[in-house]
């Protein structure tokens, strides 16, 4: 049984005691260990602190139209639609036209002795301008007179003689036949004498002609030939032109579909009135009236001719100058005016933001009437009385919370009436668009 069964020798040591490991402890990996939470903890930090510099570099949430005006007003500037009367315009570009304008040339030629105007200077019909060498002339016209008065002697000696042969052939002293041979000598002398006068009158004129006066009231320009040259009858060589400067005239272009109400006013008697401003149409130059209306339009361009005729006493408009005609055919009275500036156009169609009382936007759809300048009827739509919004719209939309923005001068108010084209705008509104 001892055999089968050997005895297993007894310590003191508990049985369930793991047995000892072997001491593999390197001192170098020892320090290494004892490193690792550092590093990762300063790893930790570093991530945290580019993650909180990374939240505060992004760029915030873009804050809609809606989402703004639910937090901050949008600042805006406001007018306020005026009950008046607005003129009913045509607006035109055009020419300044004298009514008339003459080329100075010579009549006859000849040499030319003396001038005597100053270039630019203002002169009246009849007043000397330049001499012409009359001395040929005279010469020819002193031949022609010596010419007819032979050719009347002759003529006078004939009649005398048809006389008296008339009476002796009354009395059968003579031969009938010579009587009535006498009296063609003297119907043939008449014709002579007829053509001397004709040479002596076209000598006259000549030598008129060698004396040049003005044909018209106006201004002389420049000259274009001076005393000592030989001038000839239609050459190109002219002396000056004239320019009649007061009064002066404007022609300028209508399309042809607004020429049955042009014809229409005129026909009823009204007189029509026509502004001149200059170029860049800013700056009012004349007051007229509109004189004539062509007689076709030019189907080439679909336009008719018109004519103004302007008192020019200060002589602001000037012959072939550029300028913006505006014609008046009626004004309409009563109508809700508001500046062009508060018209919005888009999807809607023609559309303001009015002001509410509650300093809120309400989109109006509105129906545009005549348009004068800077401003324009509104024929439904809005009231007087009613705020719109003129600038600062463009980042409005219905229900949108605004403050009046100050403007530098002057409050707004609803637009006067300017000149035609841009350039000029209303006291109040010069700055509108360029405001903080």
């Amino acid at each position: 049984m001892d055999e089968l069964h050997p005895q297993v020798e007894e310590t003191d040591e508990p049985a369930d005691k793991p047995a000892a490991r072997p001491d593999f402890t390197d001192p170098a990996r020892g320090e290494r260990s004892s490193l690792r939470p550092v590093l990762w903890i300063g790893l930790i930090i570093v991530v945290a602190a580019a993650f909180v510099v990374w939240l505060h570099s992004r760029p915030g949430p873009r804050l809609t139209a809606g989402q703004f005006a639910a937090n901050a007003p949008l600042p805006v500037v406001e007018a306020t639609a005026t009950k008046g009367p607005i003129a009913i315009t045509y607006n035109a570009l055009g020419t300044v036209t004298p009514l008339a304008t003459v080329t100075v040339q010579s009549q006859i030629a000849g040499q030319l002795v003396s001038v005597g105007f100053t270039e630019g200077q203002d002169v009246k019909k009849g007043d000397f301008l330049a001499q012409i060498d009359p001395r040929p002339y005279q010469a020819a016209l002193d031949q022609y007179m010596g010419q007819l008065l032979r050719d009347q002697a002759i003529l006078n000696k004939d009649r005398v003689d048809l006389a008296r042969y008339q009476k002796l052939a009354a009395q059968n002293a003579i031969a009938r036949q010579q009587a009535e041979d006498q009296k063609y000598v003297v119907d043939q002398d008449g014709g002579t004498v007829r053509v001397d006068q004709a040479l002596v009158d076209n000598a006259k004129l000549n030598l008129s002609y060698c004396r040049i006066v003005s044909p018209i009231t106006g201004r002389i320009g420049l000259r274009e030939v001076d005393p000592g040259n030989y001038v000839q009858v239609g050459g190109t060589s002219n002396l000056a032109v004239i320019t009649e400067m007061h009064p002066i005239s404007v022609i300028f272009t209508l399309p042809e579909d607004e020429l049955p109400a042009v014809m229409k006013r005129l026909n009823a008697g009204a007189k029509l009135p026509v502004t001149a401003y200059d170029r860049s149409g800013t700056t009012k130059l004349a007051d007229g009236m509109l004189s004539a209306v062509d007689s076709e339009i030019n189907t080439t361009t679909g336009t008719v001719n018109l004519r103004a005729d302007f008192a020019n006493p200060d002589e602001v408009l000037f012959p072939n100058q550029f300028v913006n005609a505006r014609l008046l055919i009626d004004t309409l009275q009563n109508a809700t005016v508001i500046p062009v500036a508060a018209v919005q156009r888009g999807q809607p169609g023609t559309f303001v933001f009015m002001v509410k009382r509650d300093d809120t936007v309400a989109l109006t759809k509105i129906t545009l009437g005549p348009q004068d300048g800077e401003s324009v009827a509104v024929t439904k739509g809005l009231s007087p009385g009613d705020k719109v919004v003129v600038d600062g719209a463009d980042k409005l939309r219905d229900g949108a919370k605004v403050v009046q923005r100050p403007e530098s001068g002057s409050t707004a108010a609803a637009a006067p009436s300017p000149p035609p084209q841009g350039g000029a705008t209303p006291p109040g509104q010069g700055q509108r668009g360029n405001g903080p």
